[in-house]
C-alpha cells in the first residue's frame, strides 16, 4: 500500500535535507514532501521566531493533507511533532521519532542541555547579525557526522542554517499529545554522537507505549545513508 510521508527537519536544516530519502521512497512506490518550517512564505524575522511559528506552519500543512499521512521528524522536530500532531490528529496516521527530542511537560529544549551549552548559544544568537544561533561546524563534524568523510561533512555544511533561538525556548504542553491515539514508533541510529549513550532512548520514554527500530548510523543518517534509513522508516511504519 503507498503511503504519503512529511518528513520534518530539525534546528539548522531545512526541507532540503530530506531530498535524498524522499527519492528514495518514490522509488519504493510512495509518496513524501519535506517542508522547510516555518514557513519561509510569511516572512518572519529570524530573530523573532518561536516555537509556536513552527507548529503552526506544521499544523497547517498537515491539516491541508487530502488523506492521512505518516509523520516523520528529526532531532529537535520532535517538539514540534509534540505540539502540533493534536492540533491534526485526523491526519496522521503513524508518528515516527527519528533520533528525535522529546520533552517532558512544562519544558523546552535547553531544559535539557547543560547551563553553558545554552547560555553559549544564546550568547552567540545576541552576537549574530541575524539574532540566530550559527552554524556550529566543529559540533558537525565531531557529534554529528564523525564517521564521514570531509567531503561530505561539507556537503552538509554548506546547506546548513543559522538556527532561530525560539525553537530551543518554546515549553511544551505535552498533556494534548499524551491523549493521542495515533501509533508512535522511534527510529533510533544507535551510532549517533550528538548526545551522551541513552540520551534519545531516555527521552523515548515520553511518548509513551511505542515500537522500536534501531540500526546502524550517525544523526545525519538522512544525508550520508539514505537508502539504508529509508529501509529503517519503511519498519518503522509497518510497511516493511
Amino acid at each position: 500500500m503507498s503511503e504519503h510521508f512529511v518528513l520534518i527537519h530539525g534546528a539548522w536544516h531545512g526541507g532540503w535535507c530530506w531530498d535524498k530519502v524522499v527519492k528514495e521512497l518514490e522509488a519504493r512506490g510512495h509518496t513524501a514532501s519535506a517542508p522547510t518550517l516555518p514557513d519561509p512564505a510569511l516572512g518572519l524575522n529570524p530573530a523573532d521566531i518561536t516555537l509556536d511559528d513552527y507548529v503552526q506552519s506544521l499544523a497547517k500543512v498537515l491539516n491541508a493533507q487530502e488523506k492521512k499521512v505518516v509523520l516523520l521528524g528529526h532531532s529537535s522536530a520532535g517538539i514540534i511533532m509534540q505540539a502540533a500532531a493534536p492540533l491534526a490528529a485526523d491526519k496522521i496516521s503513524h508518528l515516527i521519532f527519528h533520533n528525535a527530542f522529546v520533552l517532558p511537560h512544562g519544558m523546552c529544549q535547553f531544559d535539557l542541555v547543560p547551563p553553558e551549552v545554552s547560555q553559549g548559544m544564546t550568547q552567540a544568537a545576541q552576537a549574530s547579525p541575524d539574532g540566530c544561533v550559527p552554524i556550529m561546524e566543529d559540533f558537525v563534524r565531531t557529534a554529528l557526522m564523525p564517521e564521514e568523510s570531509k567531503e561530505v561533512q561539507d556537503d552538509l555544511i554548506g546547506r546548513l542554517n543559522t538556527q532561530p533561538l525560539g525553537l530551543f525556548l518554546g515549553k511544551i504542553d505535552k498533556k494534548p499529545f499524551d491523549e493521542l491515539l495515533i501509533p508512535k514508533s522511534v527510529l533510533f541510529c544507535k551510532d549517533d554522537a550528538s548526545l551522551p549513550p541513552g540520551g534519545y532512548l531516555d527521552m523515548a520514554k515520553n511518548l509513551g507505549e511505542y515500537n522500536l527500530v534501531e540500526l546502524s548510523g550517525g544523526h545525519e543518517s538522512l544525508w550520508s545513508n539514505p537508502a539504508f534509513l529509508t529501509d529503517g522508516i519503511l519498519k518503522a511504519s509497518g510497511l516493511a
